[in-house]
């Protein structure tokens, strides 16, 4: 009798769909940011940040989920964490609109493609987290990339090195925090939503109209909100239906979209040391996910009992 195939639950499926999906959004952003020239990347960053806190208390409101709240409120601890987070994440989208709206696109994309990098060395120097083999291979090559990538660009390249090392801070504020990623996203941009409604303010009253653009532009500035906020809900939608590997599978969409939109829509140059820096990034991240569905495979093969492999870092849902 032949032997059945197995086949994809449609829950997982789905969850695939939408992780896919919400990696996709990110990974695009780079042709969003542009449509909101001329204004500032400030701006667009203060109005991302008002915008996507109306949206998220919307959904947690329709949702009526807001049973979290009270108990985090009387937890210090995780509020300071939060407060962190949100400098962390403010610093990362700054430099990343900055970046793309700069004719940085490309390495914006390094910053995420280097990020589970980071995120491992963290884990070594924060957590004192032991690496196998593979992994140290992975960071070796990686940290060797960065050095061909200096060569090649002439500088150090700070706008990858920034979004990668913020982004992982943010990832290992999340971990401490402990708290679903739209009550976080909701606690995070409610932490920084006056400052930016204050520099939005501010900026008006010294005579940089950010809504004198018209009715078009103003649209763009307040989608800012939903564009932010729709990815994170698949995201979260996605981590419920796969495994864990497989989103951070999923998670390499986003640069690599990135990467494309950089070379093929803004025709960003791309010189031989940069291809061999970038592909040494991408030899490392090809160690570091067959070592992680190795260890994958390996776990379901083991018997019940035999003791848990430590998982490879989570994907981080805010982008």
């Amino acid at each position: 009798m032949a032997s059945e195939q197995p086949t994809l639950h449609p829950e997982a499926g789905r969850g695939v769909w939408l992780g896919a999906a919400a990696y996709g959004i990110w990974g695009l952003f780079p042709l969003y940011w542009p449509l909101l020239e001329p204004t500032a990347s400030g701006d667009i960053l203060a109005n991302r940040m008002a915008w996507s806190l109306i949206v998220v208390v919307a959904v947690l409101t329709v949702r009526r989920e807001w049973g979290w709240l009270r108990p985090l409120l009387r937890q210090p601890r995780r509020l300071a964490l939060s407060a962190l987070a949100a400098a962390a994440i403010s610093v990362n989208w700054g430099v990343y609109i900055w970046a793309v709206n700069s004719g940085h696109v490309v390495e914006s994309s390094l910053g995420y493609f280097i990020n589970p990098l980071v995120t491992i060395g963290f884990g070594v120097l924060l957590l004192r987290e032991r690496l196998r083999l593979a992994q140290w291979v992975a960071v070796g090559v990686g940290a060797l990339s960065v050095l061909v990538l200096t060569a090649g660009y002439g500088r150090l390249p700070w706008i990858a090195l920034t979004l990668a090392l913020s982004f992982a801070v943010y990832g290992l504020l999340k971990k401490k925090i402990a708290l679903g990623g739209l009550e976080s996203f909701a606690l995070e941009t409610a932490f920084i939503f006056p400052f930016a409604v204050a520099f939005l303010a501010y900026r008006s009253a010294t005579g940089h109209a950010v809504f004198g653009h018209g009715a078009g532009h103003l649209t763009l500035l307040m989608l800012t909100g939903p564009i932010t906020a729709v990815p994170l809900l698949m995201f979260g939608a996605a981590a419920i239906r796969i495994p864990l590997s497989t989103m951070g599978l999923l998670q390499y969409l986003a640069p690599v979209f990135q990467f494309l939109c950089g070379v093929l829509y803004f025709h960003e140059t791309m010189p031989p040391e940069r291809w061999a820096g970038f592909a040494l990034v991408w030899a490392a991240l090809a160690v570091l996910s067959w070592d992680a569905l190795r260890r994958v495979r390996a776990d379901r093969a083991a018997p019940v009992g035999a003791g848990a492999v430590a998982p490879a870092p989570a994907p981080s849902a805010t982008r």
